[in-house]
């Protein structure tokens, strides 16, 4: 049988799953294997912590791998590490290292948002800092109102609305505040005793400012796996402007038109086998907010009732539920035989 490798966290997790038992533990593994054996493929499961790149030899192999929400992301760096020396090892990483490195981090994720051919992605205009002082030079040449948004953080937690620039400022200072006291008066101590010293910034933590959107009622979550596509209607807060996290979610199945061909097309851009993205549609424009290629949340494809595949250039609605184990296999496999053809 050919092998596929799946990386566990030091929990044994793989993967995420809204209800997952017990709570947050992933997706279920003996149904990962099973599924995959259905197509040829034995599983072998490794800890992070157990890959010994001096002794192993992934070079060619097939790995996936789960990622981290850890407070402070800590955990997740580390996975940075071990998912990058295994690239530089010749590893078929399921997905690409680049893909990793945007998880929970939206000034890698806009980087990957510039590189986009064409214009699916150029709607949402996004400038990124890496320390307020930064900000300040830039503060007069920003289009008003804009949305600021820290690196980290789901469910629009670290999202907000400025009308200004002294509101972007006062905002910004507070998300991006790193406080570490003893430095800060050992750096003050420099600025006393040496002319011209300039202190280091008390404001380090990345943050991102984009334009923002007006008349936008709701956003589309859209989840792909391989050839299925799972669609959410998730409406705008009342007094906000967040669909993310309000609660106000909604199985829909009257859609903007072209909306499933926008995601078609920036999953074909991408190039992996699952994706998250979330999609605003106002004035015959589509905005790609935000996106995601691993570790993002599965409520739409375990709660939908229904998906869509495209079939001879025509998309089909399958009045169907799915099971996200063997969702999330299937897509895999096709995406590697995929490149293997």
């Amino acid at each position: 049988m050919k092998k596929i490798f799946i990386l566990t966290d030091y929990k044994g997790y793989f993967g995420s799953k809204y209800t997952a038992k017990p709570y947050r533990a992933g997706m279920d593994k003996k149904l990962l294997e099973q599924y995959f054996a259905d197509y040829g493929f034995q599983v072998k499961y490794i800890a992070f912590s157990d890959i010994d790149l001096r002794e192993m030899d992934f070079k060619d192999q097939y790995v996936l791998y789960t990622s981290s929400e850890d407070d402070g992301y800590h955990y997740k760096d580390y996975i940075e590490d071990i998912i990058l020396g295994l690239s530089l090892k010749g590893t078929i990483l399921i997905p690409e290292y680049k893909y990793l490195r945007a998880n929970n981090n939206k000034v890698f994720m806009e980087i990957l948002r510039d590189l986009l051919d064409g214009e699916d992605g150029k709607y949402i205009k996004t400038h990124h800092f890496g320390t307020i002082e930064e900000l300040k030079e830039k503060t007069d040449n920003l289009q008003y109102p804009v949305v600021i948004k820290s690196a980290t953080g789901a469910m629009s937690s670290g999202v907000f609305f400025a009308d200004n620039g002294n509101q972007l400022i006062k905002i910004a200072e507070k998300i991006s505040r790193t406080k570490y006291l003893y430095k800060e008066l050992r750096d003050l101590g420099r600025s006393i005793k040496h002319k011209g010293y300039k202190k280091e910034s008390k404001h380090r933590k990345k943050f991102i400012v984009q334009n923002f959107v007006p008349g936008l009622n709701n956003d589309w979550k859209i989840l792909i796996y391989g050839d299925k596509y799972y669609i959410l209607y998730r409406g705008v807060r009342k007094n906000d402007f967040r669909a993310s996290g309000s609660g106000k979610f909604y199985f829909n199945k009257e859609l903007p038109s072209g909306i499933l061909d926008y995601a078609e097309n920036i999953f074909r851009k991408f190039n992996v086998p699952n994706l998250s993205i979330d999609v605003g549609y106002h004035d015959d424009k589509y905005y790609l907010i935000e996106f995601q290629m691993i570790y993002f949340g599965t409520t739409t494809i375990e709660k939908s009732p229904f998906y869509y595949t495209k079939e001879n250039s025509k998309w089909v609605l399958h009045d169907d539920k799915s099971e996200l184990e063997k969702t999330y296999v299937d897509s895999i496999v096709k995406y590697i035989e995929k490149h293997n053809a």
